[in-house]
């Protein structure tokens, strides 16, 4: 696959990662700061993997009488930074509408490179599938969801069914995929630090979401800004786009105003009664939650809602 343009912007972001470092550690911790724990109960630190000594931490809302369906939460960083302790307002956000979340870490680049951080995914699906029922959640009702590079992550878990079938499953695990501004469809690789954490080069494509669109993917909710600076958002259309033609169920969400990290900020406590996003989620979660798969593959199409600025 090649590509006139890039879909990335992520030279921006590493300057924007130096140079506003501390403004966003600080927007992070502000909304986690303001998160009402009221909403929620938090078991910290379990570990999924412990040969890479990687660890998770579950949500549960605090007023829960049945089962609730879990969204496991991948957090964005270019494959290269964050952790799951920067997330708890998106474990908040999603108690406060009454679902269970598991937020872990992943293994990151340098460290390792593609695709361990997705095979790491997989692993992290397979403990929530095993395990999350004795928190009181319905390991039946699993959706993925990811914001950035957590996007990509997420998508590739939704789409390429070799990922979950080397632990023992298949998509048939994932009740539908959110994706917040994600990378789906990135060639060619520009930067250097691109194309050695997805190398070699004859690897490239299978890094890509958008080359295993066969239209027997889980539903997925696809959100983007238009004035996303750092991941474009021809990303999340031309993934849609090849979606629907597959006939796979896909939702596309374009905000003409929304830049990359406002999108995930805005089910925060700060900006959550600013926007729709998280109403959104809601909807779609709710959705998705009371059909089983075999009919979902039953409701192809592409539905695409531009918001007013």
């Amino acid at each position: 696959m090649t590509r006139a343009y890039a879909l990335l912007r992520w030279p921006l972001l590493a300057c924007l990662a130096v140079a506003g470092a501390l403004s966003a550690c600080s927007s992070q911790q502000m909304m986690n700061s303001l998160t009402s724990d009221r909403d929620f109960q938090r078991t910290q630190n379990l570990p999924y993997d412990g040969r890479n000594n990687l660890k998770l931490d579950v949500y549960t809302p605090t007023e829960s009488a049945a089962k609730r369906p879990v969204v496991v939460f991948f957090y964005g960083g270019r494959w290269t930074t964050g952790s799951k302790d920067e997330y708890t307002f998106v474990g908040g956000a999603l108690a406060s509408i009454g679902y269970c979340s598991v937020i872990a870490d992943v293994r990151k680049y340098p460290m390792v490179r593609f695709p361990a951080f997705v095979e790491d995914g997989a692993r992290l699906i397979k403990w929530t599938r095993e395990h999350i029922d004795d928190y009181g959640c319905d390991p039946k009702k699993i959706f993925v969801m990811g914001h950035s590079s957590g996007a990509h992550i997420a998508a590739m878990l939704a789409l390429n069914e070799k990922y979950l079938q080397a632990v023992g499953g298949s998509r048939t695990w994932l009740r539908g995929m959110i994706g917040l501004a994600g990378p789906y469809d990135f060639l060619p690789l520009l930067d250097p630090s691109l194309r050695d954490m997805f190398g070699p080069a004859d690897q490239y494509e299978q890094s890509q979401p958008i080359v295993f669109t066969d239209g027997r993917n889980p539903p997925l909710l696809l959100m983007h800004g238009e004035d996303d600076e750092i991941v474009e958002v021809r990303n999340t259309r031309s993934l849609a786009a090849s979606v629907g033609r597959a006939g796979g169920p896909v939702e596309t969400i374009i905000y003409p105003k929304m830049p990359h990290a406002r999108l995930i900020a805005s089910i925060g406590p700060v900006r959550r009664n600013q926007t729709d996003v998280l109403s959104h989620i809601s909807d779609f979660l709710g959705k998705w939650s009371e059909v089983n798969y075999v009919n979902r593959l039953n409701q192809p199409g592409i539905t695409t809602t531009p918001l007013p600025p």
